[in-house]
């Protein structure tokens, strides 16, 4: 039987919180008839509206892909950020809004035209979204299929950007501000180390860092610092702003590096060449009186794990330094451990993983610092 000749798409996203748990449904019709030829409505776990309607959008294209793949399209959408980014009136500034941009072009056949259209005309695909948001359906459906088993429905591959179901954990990752060491370019490890305390332009830093993360505070369970001096005072800085307590994570300790302490990386070249370059080549190696890289992922995912026990499903503020912020990203990618020598980190940076029930993760921010136009005002990044 051929297909239509044109088709329309509507599509829609929200999140409960922005950002919070966000889903996206999308309908594909028969131009001419009002047919409906088939629907999805699945969930994205957390995100912000601008990136759940993005996903509905792909969603409907991929729809059209499948169902109707020689078919003219028209997209209808009441997000106009959505429209008038899609149609090229309005430029795509945003990382992550370029990703889903990107992806919804390469999806759209030549000719692809988008309308935007109020809200109360894009019932069906919002409803969509919020049956997903309340657990009343997942992924595509067509109107006249039998109805499968719950198991089959259950195995069913996501067509979504994400399979993973449920609330995840966001651990919001702030490295500390500067010290001495730091603008020194001197390795400085945890509590075996010298310990340096943060300089006045280090706790600028993070006064800045807890200022950005302000709007999402009521979002925030508790922020768990290292017992690190400089980390401690950067999560002090950070509970104070936030309105929050601050409980200690020994397994967020930096990395002891021995009697390599206090020395610039070119120090230690001069004087501990061999025992670097073993550093550099194992994750097993370890500088004299130090930790090497395993034992500190081992130290960091055991500490993962208990803020994973005590706060499921919540938002949690983790201050910590460059190693097992690190580590904790690699993890979370799925990527090797050898992944942390490829990988920058500014002080006072912010990075934001999720870790859901069912053992999936993603990373949804890296690095970042306070910007002109506020993320965490519009959180769209992550």
């Amino acid at each position: 039987m051929k297909g239509p000749t044109s088709v329309v798409i509507e599509a829609d996203g929200g999140s409960r919180g922005n950002p919070g748990p966000a889903a996206y449904g999308a309908v594909l019709k028969d131009a001419t008839t009002g047919e409906v030829l088939a629907e999805d409505g699945t969930t994205l776990g957390v995100a912000t509206n601008n990136v759940a309607e993005y996903n509905g959008l792909i969603a409907g294209l991929r729809l059209a892909r499948e169902f109707a793949p020689d078919a003219e399209i028209e997209v209808r959408m009441d997000s106009k950020l959505v429209v008038e980014q899609m149609s090229g009136n309005w430029k795509v500034k945003h990382p992550d809004m370029k990703v889903l941009a990107a992806e919804a072009s390469r999806l759209a056949p030549v000719g692809t035209s988008y309308t935007w259209i109020p809200r109360e005309r894009n019932s069906y695909a919002d409803r969509l979204a919020n049956e997903a948001l309340d657990g009343k359906r997942s992924g595509v459906s067509v109107p006249g299929e039998a109805d499968n088993s719950a198991i089959e429905e259950a195995e069913k591959p996501s067509r979504g950007w994400s399979a993973s179901v449920g609330a995840p954990t966001t651990l919001v990752l702030v490295r500390h501000g500067v010290t001495a060491h730091t603008v020194d370019k001197r390795f400085s490890g945890g509590l075996a180390s010298s310990n340096p305390g943060l300089s006045d332009e280090g706790r600028a830093q993070v006064r800045a860092a807890a200022a950005w993360l302000s709007p999402i505070a009521e979002r925030v369970d508790v922020v768990v610092a290292s017992p690190v001096r400089r980390t401690a005072e950067s999560a002090a800085i950070v509970g104070e702003t936030l309105g929050r307590p601050v409980v200690e994570e020994h397994g967020f300790a930096e990395m002891e590096f021995g009697h390599w302490d206090g020395l610039t990386f070119g120090e230690v070249a001069e004087r501990h060449r061999a025992e670097m370059d073993s550093w550099l080549g194992s994750l097993d190696v370890a500088p004299t009186g130090g930790e090497s890289f395993r034992t500190v992922e081992k130290r960091v995912l055991d500490g993962l794990q208990r803020v994973l026990d005590a706060h499921a499903g919540r938002t949690v503020v983790v201050v910590s330094h460059v190693t097992p912020i690190k580590t904790l990203v690699a993890h979370a990618m799925g990527a090797p451990l050898d992944a942390v020598f490829r990988m920058e980190l500014s002080p006072a940076s912010v990075t934001v993983v999720a870790f859901y029930p069912d053992g999936k993760s993603s990373l949804r921010l890296y690095n970042a610092l306070p910007p002109e136009n506020d993320a965490f005002a519009d959180p769209g990044r992550w």
